[in-house]
This record gives C-alpha cells, structure tokens and sequence, in this order.
C-alpha cells in the first residue's frame, strides 16, 4: 500500500495476479481492450475487497475530463418534467460510470465558470435549452414539449371550449414564449380562435384583481389554459375569492403536474409529463452513445373537476 495508506493499482494488481495495466483497462471500462470474463472479476473483485476508489482528479487529467455532467435548470423549471429528466438523466449517467451535478436557479457567468474549470466536467446541459434557442425538432408534435402544449388545448376543445386564454406568470421564465407559442399553433391546427393571454401575478390578491379584470373584458372566454400547475392554482383561487364557479363558469387546466394540485378545490386537471427517457437520451448524447431504442414517453391528461 501507497504511503498515504490510499489502495493504489499497484495493490490491485498484485492482489488480482495480473498487470497494473490490465487492471487500469478492467476498472476504467476500456471497449479497445479484450479481457476475459475470469481476469475481469478477479480484478473488479479485488479492487471491492481492498476498497479502491477512482482518483477523480488523475482520471480527469488523463482523459481530459471529469466523469461529470453538468445540467443547469433555470428558476420555474422545477416541476415534474423537470424532476422526472433529472432522475433519467442521474440513472444513465450512473450506469456509464458518471455523474451529474445540477445547478438551480441563475448563477453569474464569472462563479458558473470557476465551477467548470475546476471540476472539467464531460459536458454542460441546460434543461429545455433546444426551446429556448427557438428551435423545433420535426417530431416534436408527435411526442414532446409542444405535443405536451397540444393536449392542454386540445382537452378544452374535445369539450366544447372555443374561446380559451393562457395565463401566463407575472415575469418571463425561459420557456415562457416557446409555451405561448406552441399553445397558439395548437390553437391553429384546431381551427380555434386565436388565444388570449393575461398574466396572473402574487400575491393572491393581484391575483384576482388580474383575473377578475380580464374576464369582465373578455365576457366569452370560457377556459383558461395556464402555464404550468402553479399559475393554474392561482387562478383557481382568484375564481374562488371573485365568486366564479370552476368548471360551470370557467373551466381551468394546468400543465406540467404538482402534487398540489390534487389538494386544490376543485381539483385541478392537468397536464403529466414524464420526462425519464428524455434524460436519458440527453445522457446517451453526452456522452456519445447511440440513444436508439429510447423514444419520449407521451404526455397525458390527468382528469379532475375543474374542466
């Protein structure tokens, strides 16, 4: 064993009867290199009983990176898709021997820097980054964000709604245009009229001043689709405090479901968003693995009372 009592390849090695190369190729995973079933074990068995672990720091130097992934979830990105991505995205990353470090919220350029140089990572995500470009993958109506956007209004319109708003909050999230923008389009391919949009903003009774002025404008608006779970909830509670009945008098559907809203009166119907496989998609492109045989999992309405 090393001076400083650290298990070393060496130890491995010796331990496992075979060369520190071997045992370098065995635990580093290396694809270019032919070890047999038997040598393999003996290796992986003996670096677990003497409690090896990876230096990360010479394992970056030699491979030019870290065995870190970065992702960069922007403040009000942190629903389920949100959650459920991460948790894709943690799973794969863990079972191709990486791992993923998640920043929240906005970080000034010059910190957000000093962390990457020191840490090397494989690759920098940022949730939802392709939307904000204002790029569309061709199919992403069939399975992803704007099929998601598609199925709130379409749910409206299956019940009759015709003239529908989008509540939208009260300052801009990073996903806020590419949302309003998908929500019209469906609109459109429904042959509906053009949405409306309002904002509804905090505290609860900005809250119903905002709603109750915008449906005393808009007498023949009789659903509201809102920009996530956390607008919709707003607005349900500016119907309950002004007197509106949901469904009878506005009917109101969320997006991107909380558990929040099942607690609500009445209970918010909505949008889920599983976003597992999408993460690991994002974990296979990472780190330049073929990501076939995954494909998106559709959205789907979660039924309540309040439509």
């Amino acid at each position: 064993m090393g001076r400083s009592g650290r298990v070393t390849l060496n130890d491995v090695a010796k331990a496992s009867g075979v060369s520190r190369a071997t045992v370098s190729f065995v635990l580093n995973d290396d694809p270019r290199q032919t070890i047999s079933a038997a040598t393999r074990q003996r290796v992986l068995d003996a670096a677990h009983d003497l409690g090896y672990v990876v230096h990360g720091i010479a394992r970056a130097l030699r491979e030019g990176s870290s065995r870190i992934v970065v992702l960069h979830v922007d403040h009000g990105m942190e629903g389920n898709f949100s959650r459920s991505y991460v948790q894709g995205l943690d799973e794969e990353l863990a079972e191709h021997d990486h791992v993923l470090l998640v920043r929240h919220g906005h970080g000034a350029p010059q910190s957000t820097q000093k962390i990457l140089d020191a840490i090397a990572p494989r690759a920098v995500l940022r949730l939802g980054e392709v939307y904000m470009q204002g790029l569309e993958p061709p199919e992403d109506w069939e399975n992803g964000f704007a099929a998601n956007a598609s199925l709130q209004i379409a749910y409206l319109a299956e019940r009759g709604h015709t003239r529908i708003a989008m509540a939208l909050p009260d300052h801009e999230f990073p996903l806020t245009e590419a949302r309003l923008g998908f929500a019209r389009e469906a609109a459109r391919r429904l042959g509906l009229p053009p949405l409306e949009r309002f904002v509804v903003p905090r505290p609860r009774e900005a809250s119903a001043v905002a709603v109750e002025a915008f449906l005393a404008e808009h007498p023949d608006v009789t659903a509201v689709a809102a920009f996530d779970d956390d607008i919709a909830l707003r607005t349900l509670t500016a119907c309950r405090d002004l007197g509106r009945r949901v469904p009878e008098d506005v009917a109101v559907i969320g997006f991107d479901e909380t558990e929040h809203g099942s607690l609500s009166t009445p209970a918010l119907t909505t949008v889920h968003i599983d976003a597992e496989i999408l993460g690991r998609i994002a974990a296979r492109n990472a780190l330049g693995i073929d990501s076939g045989g995954l494909a998106p999992v559709p959205g789907h309405i979660v039924a309540r009372a309040s439509v």
